[in-house]
């Protein structure tokens, strides 16, 4: 598959590439380099989202931060 690097190396992903790899608008993906060839794969992280106007305590802070950053 073909792709075009613009001006400012920018280079769009084909639809077919990103729908097998469920990227979507906003998402990341990792870019690496192996063996002379680059390798792109999504970043999946799972969002946590608090609702304003809460009070949080900091064992609270902790525990949504732990299950933000967990594998």
């Amino acid at each position: 598959m073909r792709v075009k690097v613009t001006r400012n190396y920018q280079v769009t992903i084909p639809v077919e590439v990103r729908e097998a790899l469920g990227i979507r608008e906003g998402d990341y993906v990792e870019l690496e380099l192996r063996d002379g060839y680059a390798v792109l794969k999504p970043l999946k992280r799972r969002w946590t989202t608090v609702k304003l106007g809460r009070d949080l305590k900091v064992e609270d802070i902790e525990e949504i931060a732990d299950r933000a950053f967990s594998p």
